[in-house]
């Protein structure tokens, strides 16, 4: 059902950022640079295939987290040059505000560079040899995958709150019951009724009693 979801989204009304060098112009005696020009090339000719939304192609500078953020894109794709750390440096560190997937094509065949470029944020990593026609569903995949970390990460947070949350609930009423001379049952009610009574999330108030008992201590 999520495959199907994401072959709706993948193409016209995703919104790309592809972060690419300047030019794909090489030098016929320097091999290294023929092969990532052929790359770029499959990599456009599937992007194009694909009927993908592209927004803008830009430059691995300095001036590239501030360009991300205008254009705010579903999802960046780093044609990179061999090993382009700065690159990844770039694109995470805009990233990090506003989270989306990173898909990353490269011809460093380099692979300890890999666990280091998941590690920043890159949903996907793939080393040169793909053909235009595997683009698209490399790119499907890196989005279920991206979306099923965001569930995850999302969802472990908000255990994390409300585990929080819970224990400075814990410590309020404890300070209630010492301060009031009153049992833990009343001492929840009253915290939660001066939570209701103030439109405020029970966990809310009872941080603000804490953080109260902690300067008066």
């Amino acid at each position: 059902m999520l495959l199907a979801v994401v072959a709706m989204t993948t193409a016209a009304n995703l919104r790309i950022v592809v972060v690419a060098p300047d030019t794909l112009t090489t030098d016929a005696n320097d091999s290294a640079a023929e092969s990532e020009a052929q790359r770029s090339r499959w990599l456009r000719v599937g992007l194009l295939e694909g009927g993908y939304n592209i927004v803008a192609v830009l430059p691995a500078d300095v001036f590239l987290p501030e360009r991300l953020a205008q254009i705010a894109p579903d999802m960046i794709i780093v044609d990179a040059e061999s090993q382009a750390r700065d690159t990844l440096e770039h694109v995470v560190l805009a990233s990090r505000e506003a989270r989306r997937p990173i898909v990353l094509f490269t011809d460093d065949n380099d692979m300890t560079h890999m666990p280091d470029a998941i590690a920043a944020g890159v949903t996907a990593y793939v080393v040169a040899g793909l053909a235009p026609e595997r683009v698209k569903p490399v790119l499907d995949v890196a989005l279920v995958r991206f979306r099923h970390e965001e569930a995850m990460r999302l969802e472990l947070a908000a255990a994390r709150s409300e585990l929080s949350g819970r224990k400075t609930i814990a410590r309020a009423t404890a300070i209630l019951m010492r301060s009031q001379g009153i049992t833990e049952n009343e001492a929840y009610v009253r915290l939660r009724k001066t939570a209701m009574d103030k439109g405020l999330k029970l966990a809310d108030v009872a941080q603000r009693l804490v953080d109260v008992a902690e300067l008066l201590t």
